[in-house]
């Protein structure tokens, strides 16, 4: 079967120190290879998950532990292509994400080249979030799978806990290497190979363990000195440039707009700092961008078209879902995990805090089907996105009306749930109703928004003769 790859993601990651709440924050957004890819969010419990497992795009197959924890998990809607779990967070709160696409070269690959039999997106989540309780577990877990089963693409994937972010990219057919991210630091993560300077002495640093070992001996480091693995195993092409280097570009500028760069440099910073305490909704800001007040803006009205064609945009019509995966610091570890989550093209929809410590998902959220459906939240929120982008301007202020409040009365649910949830005799199972008064907020607020749209737009249809009689 030929592989699919989902491969226009972009990764964000913040530290403890760096957020607004003190909560560790791994996100992404899951981009297809096609405007359509339905997908659907779930919870898999311990017996539900296989003890043995197959890949649908490989011969790879791997017997799992005994021991599953439970998870969100946000897979494929539809059979055929493998699981694809995307991202989740275990009962022992624990978030992962996976995979972002990124870059190689051939330096490399004539080292080490690409296992056709290996493990790859479809299967990473499934086979690693069930079975780890910590973020340097997960690295640990994953690294050691790649090493003995390989893998035929380059990705980047994110763990986190209470504690740590981790960042992991896997390299070539059976190395990888893996960084923590500072408590106070953030990072912008594009489909290109994204960890720059690295030491291999560092407690914050784990890596495959002969990585070192093949750079010095197929002299693959083009550098004088240290070890920046973004040059000896990245791409820096062409392409980079207009495709992936912006994005990272402008999340940076968008959390220190102090700092100059260029959109196109190659070297733009891996690990950053600001100022400022990142927020969730800040996140979901940069991950829905289409370079607001820039010249490079898609919907901008003084550019040019060729300016607006120049840079891929990070909110794009192939956004299929986005998850920002929060583990908190202050509250219990009861209600800690919030599975943020939205679906389609981002630059139009919400994002609803789940609570991950439940027993089941929201009807709307978990039952997408291949086609369209007005019961499903996924075919709702692109029926949205299809519809405004014709007339993004007409639309505009109402979808920012409709995102801010529907977070808004979420954001007001999930306080109101934070004081009450331990007058609960059954906390999963009370959580799992909050989580259905969620979405249902969405829900319902989609449907208005739609219904808004369509009484803005019916009076300017061509399909019209005024007569007055």
């Amino acid at each position: 079967m030929t592989k699919r790859i989902k491969g226009s993601c972009t990764t964000i990651l913040v530290g403890k120190k760096a957020s607004i709440d003190g909560s560790t924050i791994i996100a992404r957004n899951e981009d297809g290879a096609e405007a359509l890819n339905p997908e659907k969010f779930i919870y898999v419990k311990p017996a539900d998950q296989p003890r043995h497992y197959q890949a649908v795009l490989s011969s790879f197959h791997l017997d799992l532990p005994d021991d599953p924890m439970g998870y969100t998990s946000t897979p494929d809607a539809v059979d055929g292509h493998g699981i694809w779990a995307a991202a989740g967070i275990n009962s022992d709160n624990v978030a992962m994400t996976a995979t972002e696409t990124i870059t190689t070269n051939s330096r490399i690959l004539g080292v080490d080249p690409m296992a056709e039999d290996g493990l790859g997106e479809e299967d990473i989540t499934a086979i690693t979030l069930p079975y780890i309780h910590s973020a340097r577990e997960g690295v640990a877990r994953l690294g050691k799978l790649l090493e003995t089963y390989g893998t035929y693409e380059t990705n980047g994937i994110c763990f986190s806990d209470q504690d740590e972010c981790w960042y992991f990219e896997s390299i070539a057919g059976h190395h990888w290497a893996a960084i923590r991210i500072p408590d106070d630091a953030y990072v912008i993560a594009p489909n290109r190979f994204n960890i720059d300077h690295f030491d291999f002495d560092s407690d914050d640093t784990m890596s495959a363990p002969d990585l070192q070992t093949i750079i010095e001996k197929y002299h693959l480091n083009p550098d004088q000195n240290g070890y920046n693995l973004r040059h000896i195993f990245g791409s820096s092409t062409v392409k980079d440039t207009r495709y992936n280097n912006p994005r990272a570009w402008y999340g940076q500028k968008y959390f220190n707009p102090e700092i100059e760069q260029d959109p196109i440099d190659q070297d733009l910073p891996f690990i950053c700092h600001t100022d400022k305490k990142i927020s969730i909704e800040d996140v979901k800001f940069v991950l829905s961008s289409h370079y607001e007040n820039t010249p490079y803006d898609v919907y901008g009205t003084t550019n040019t078209e060729g300016e607006k064609k120049l840079f891929r945009p990070i909110g794009i019509n192939r956004n299929q879902e986005l998850h920002i995966l929060q583990i908190r610091n202050d509250v219990p570890k009861a209600i800690a995990g919030i599975h943020w989550l939205a679906f389609g093209p981002n630059t139009f929809n919400a994002v609803v805090p789940f609570y991950a410590n439940v027993t089941d998902t929201p009807e709307q959220y978990k039952n997408t089907g291949a086609h369209y459906d007005q019961r499903s939240q996924y075919w709702l929120s692109y029926l949205l996105a299809t519809f405004g982008d014709y007339d993004f301007h007409l639309f505009e202020d109402f979808e920012n009306i409709f995102e801010q409040n529907t977070v808004g009365a979420c954001r007001h649910l999930q306080l109101e749930t934070d004081a009450a949830y331990q007058n609960e005799a059954d906390i999963p199972a009370y959580l799992t109703k909050v989580n259905a008064q969620l979405a249902d907020i969405n829900f319902n607020n989609s449907n208005k928004l739609l219904g808004q749209m369509i009484e803005l737009a019916a009076p300017r249809m061509q399909l019209q003769f005024t007569l007055h009689d």
